[in-house]
């Protein structure tokens, strides 16, 4: 059989492109210096991701700072029928207190401003303390010195100083042994004629004076042997005792240049500024300021009152009242008589009582006006109208046409659905969801979720 020479030289032509096609499965090693930079990206995006997730994860189990409010209850309308008398009068503090200075000096710092809570033992104000460093440093200084002349007493002299008086005693012996020798020759030598009257004598005095100076000698040895006088050691250690007296006064002066607050409250005013003296005492009008600060205990009010002479026979210690703030007249609070003024004010014909509020909050503020309605005893025992509720407005989280707030257990917080009465100032009467007493969230809230972990931060 013949082969055609073309359709073999096209089969081989097909073939080989065949070939040219074919993938080859091997991988194919990189040429040096080709980029790796795809692969670099993914493990930085998947870097990323794991950053955001941790990011997310912190972000949403991280306690939530939070303020908190109490969900109050109040007992709708007032009772005036229930009052005995009713008057007007104004909150103060029980306890006002202007906080002042132990030392003159310059204020360098202050630390509060005007409606700030503090807590007993607080720095309020820093007075410039450089003189009063100095006057420690040198008592601290005065005391070493005073110690170290007692420690000195009370060791007694040393071995090298006894032993050097015991050297003066032989010394003073030596001198004596030679005076009296020159003594008896000069005297055989006035006997026998040769020496003068003018040579004894002054060989009887060189023998007198070796003798008294080996008995001093004897002395000052027996006394370095025995050792300081008592008397000389308690010298020593009143001394001591002056000289810390004295460390302590001006550690003393130099810690009150730190003004603190002497109990826990609010600063009311602040009444001095850096740069300012102050002073324990005044010193006129144009002198240093007394006092630094103005403090009051907030959660200690009460309402003063001057009550007509011709009213002072309805009321009695202890007697219970009713207390309505005029700015939220909504409110009430409880209270009793807790001071009538031991005399009366013969000018106004009045006698100032003053009502202690037993249950004060931050609505209640000093030189507030408020009315006092005095009840009768048989009012404590009567039925009233059910109490309400009242929350905060800020604590109210309004979300898809629903009302709700979150009530603060130990440190988590529970979302709980609410229904809304009326405004009544800074608050809303609550019907439904709440029964008084709750905490609730206010700062913070509409950021919280049901189970949220959350942190405190006024209290």
């Amino acid at each position: 059989m013949v082969t055609n020479p073309k359709s073999q030289e096209d089969q081989e032509n097909l073939n080989e492109r065949l070939r040219s096609l074919q993938i080859d499965r091997a991988p194919t090693p990189l040429p040096a210096g080709t980029n790796r930079a795809p692969r670099t990206l993914l493990l930085a995006l998947s870097a990323l991701v794991a950053l955001v997730a941790v990011s997310y994860f912190y972000f949403f189990s991280a306690p939530k700072t939070i303020s908190i409010a109490e969900v109050k209850l109040e007992s709708g309308a007032g009772s005036p029928e229930n009052a005995v008398l009713t008057v007007s009068g104004y909150v103060v503090a029980h306890h006002k207190i202007a906080v002042g200075a132990k030392v003159m000096g310059r204020v360098a710092w202050i630390g509060v401003e005007k409606g700030d809570k503090v807590q007993q033992g607080q720095v309020l104000v820093r007075l410039e303390d450089n003189e009063f460093r100095a006057q420690v440093n040198q008592a601290r200084a005065n005391l070493a010195a005073a110690q170290a002349r007692l420690d000195q007493l009370r060791t007694g002299s040393r071995p090298q100083e006894k032993l050097k008086d015991k050297a003066g005693v032989l010394q003073a012996e030596a001198n004596l042994t030679n005076a009296e020798a020159d003594y008896q020759r000069t005297e055989k030598l006035y006997r026998g004629g040769v020496s003068s009257k003018a040579e004894l004598d002054h060989a009887i005095a060189q023998r007198d004076t070796a003798r008294a100076l080996l008995e001093a000698a004897r002395q000052s040895s027996s006394m370095t042997d025995v050792g300081p006088r008592a008397e000389e050691i308690r010298a020593g250690d009143a001394q001591v005792q002056q000289m810390k007296a004295a460390l302590d006064y001006a550690q003393t002066q130099l810690s009150s240049t730190e003004i603190k607050a002497p109990v826990s409250g609010t600063v009311l005013q602040r009444i001095v500024e850096r740069g300012e003296m102050v002073s324990p005492s005044s010193l006129g009008e144009t002198g240093a300021r007394t006092s630094v600060v103005a403090l009051a205990d907030l959660s200690d009010l009460q309402i003063e009152l001057d009550i007509s002479q011709a009213d002072f026979a309805r009321l009695k210690m202890s007697q219970r009242a009713e207390i309505i703030p005029e700015a939220f007249p909504s409110l009430r609070y409880k209270g009793f008589i807790a001071e009538i003024a031991p005399e009366a004010n013969r000018a106004k014909s009045t006698v100032q009582v003053k009502v202690k509020v037993e249950n004060p909050d931050e609505q209640l503020r000093p030189e507030m006006n408020a009315r006092v309605n005095f009840l009768s005893d048989s009012a404590r025992s009567e039925s009233k109208s059910a109490p309400r509720a009242l929350v905060p407005k800020a604590a109210v989280v309004r979300k898809d046409s629903s009302d709700f707030v979150f009530v603060i257990k130990g440190n988590k917080a529970e979302q709980r659905a609410i229904r809304l009465g009326e405004e009544a100032g800074d608050f809303y009467y609550v019907f439904e969801g709440l029964s008084g007493g709750e905490l609730a969230a206010t700062d913070g809230a509409a950021k919280l979720r049901d189970g949220d972990r959350v942190k405190i931060s006024n209290r």
